[in-house]
């Protein structure tokens, strides 16, 4: 079975070959830190984390960066509104990043270099460039001049002669604008090249430099800090499709220029996220951050479920009914993987971890191996869930199962693996008990059972889960919205 990947560089899906065998150096453009994350950063986080995961899954060792730019015009606009630092700014989004990506299960990087601490590798690569004549500078800043790499457009498939200001390209990237009265561009020798390093300003921090007191542009800091982790050339450089152009676009300029060598063998991007079929923007309302979705109640491997429910690549349509939806998916799975836990005593399992079924796990390898395609995953996980629940029930109602114990636990076994490639816990070892011993996550459990129960019109049996549920201290509501509980 042979992992074949989508490679935006060469847009067509090719066999993944690493650079060294066995081995992923593997790269993720993170977040600007002056800010809570939002749903467009949780897609991406999921999405990298769940590669990952699958990746060492399959067997290979992943070596995982990801970066914080922390320093930022939108960071010193903050700072400045709150009579802050961008320093304090950046370091209070950083610890907000962490706390999200926690409830959403994501596995923490191997290293998170930021800007700011990069800053030797930063100017070491400016001035590579600028003895290679990639670079020149003009009165405190210098420009990369884009010109001179012949390859420049090869990621987003944009010529420099096509390219008008105003327009943007067809990934929603950053737009091309050239205001002729603008200092910045009366300094440069071409409407397009760009800043890597930016004069100093009265008020904002600054670095020494050998072309005076600044900061560094945007695009040089993922370049340094790649180089500086992870070598000349990686396996996966990742990120979201708005950074195509022009800010990989600029990382591959760049670096390439100084080393000669590709920057990345398989460039790998995220489609956005949308809300109500609308762009998300603070202007139009629809903003919604990570730990706003989850204060409201979502479970965040609902929120996890919703993101794998979509191919990678593809824009996704975050709406109501889909998170309800992903909400029902997430309970039908987790039931599957509360199975052992609720009946794995009663059946005689005993402690050891029993075999995976190679067949159900070969066939998810071969659906996933296609340019990642977890939602052909999620099937492989719903047939086993299913399938578990259907014992459940029918050990709950008859005293017995149709499938011997033997071959329930290693279905069981199964989901919970491949459902931790995905990242989809059902943490029993939290649940809070009650005096009857019944954990919330049981309870959850029978809810579902009774509202499969009342879909079939099994009025009986929802009626006696109701009641089981009554004599232990659990009071039901039912209304339009779904099932509520509390504890008598």
């Amino acid at each position: 079975m042979t992992l074949t990947l989508y490679n935006t560089l060469t847009r067509r899906q090719e066999p993944f070959e690493t650079v060294e065998a066995g081995k992923v150096k593997m790269y993720y453009c993170g977040v600007t830190v002056y800010d809570y994350c939002h749903l467009g950063h949780a897609r991406a986080c999921i999405v990298w984390d769940v590669i990952r995961r699958y990746l060492q899954f399959i067997g290979y060792e992943v070596r995982y960066i990801q970066n914080f730019t922390d320093i930022d015009d939108k960071i010193l606009n903050r700072a400045c509104a709150e009579h802050s630092s961008m320093e304090a700014v950046a370091d209070r989004f950083i610890k907000a990043y962490f706390e999200d990506m926690a409830r959403l299960g994501i596995k923490e990087a191997d290293e998170y270099p930021r800007a700011t601490h990069t800053m030797n590798g930063i100017q070491r690569l400016i001035h590579e460039l600028e003895n290679k004549g990639f670079a020149y500078p003009a009165d405190g800043d210098v420009y990369y001049a884009v010109r001179q790499f012949a390859e420049y457009g090869k990621l987003s498939g944009r010529k420099l002669e096509d390219m008008q200001a105003g327009k943007s390209d067809a990934y929603g990237g950053l737009r091309q604008r050239v205001n002729i009265e603008d200092p910045e561009y009366q300094k440069k020798k071409d409407p397009f090249d760009f800043a890597l390093w930016k004069a100093a300003k009265p008020g904002e921090p600054a670095w020494e430099s050998p072309w005076g007191a600044g900061r560094p542009g945007w695009h040089i800091e993922c370049s340094a800090m790649v180089r500086d982790r992870l070598g000349d050339t990686i396996d996966i450089h990742a990120g979201g499709a708005d950074l195509i152009f022009p800010h990989h676009e600029n990382e591959i300029a760049q670096s390439e220029a100084v080393t000669g060598k590709p920057l990345a063998r398989y460039w790998l991007h995220n489609g956005m996220v949308k809300v109500d079929g609308e762009k998300m923007s603070k202007s139009l309302g629809n903003f919604i951050t990570i730990r706003e979705l989850l204060d409201r109640g979502v479970d965040p491997m609902a929120v996890r479920l919703f993101v794998l429910t979509a191919q990678y690549r593809t824009p996704i349509d975050f709406t109501d009914e889909a998170i309800a939806a992903a909400t029902n998916g997430w309970h039908t799975i987790k039931e599957g993987l509360l199975f052992g836990y609720q009946y794995g005593k009663q059946l005689g399992w005993g402690v050891g971890t029993a075999s995976l079924l190679a067949e159900t796990v070969e066939r998810f390898q071969e659906t996933v191996n296609n340019d990642f395609n977890f939602p052909g995953g999620l099937t492989v996980l719903f047939e086993l869930a299913k399938e578990l629940r259907r014992e459940g029930n029918i050990l709950v109602h008859e005293g017995k199962t149709e499938t011997s114990p033997n071959e329930l636990q290693r279905q069981w076994q199964t989901l919970v693996t491949l459902a931790g490639v995905l990242g989809l816990e059902a943490k029993i070892e939290t649940e809070t008990h009650t005096n009857s011993g019944l954990s919330d996550a049981e309870i959850e459990v029978k809810i579902q059972q009774r509202q499969e129960a009342r879909k079939g019109k099994n009025f009986a049996e929802s009626d006696r889960i109701r009641d089981e549920l009554q004599a232990q201290g659990i009071t039901l509501i039912d209304s339009r919205d779904g099932t509520r509980w509390h504890r008598n």
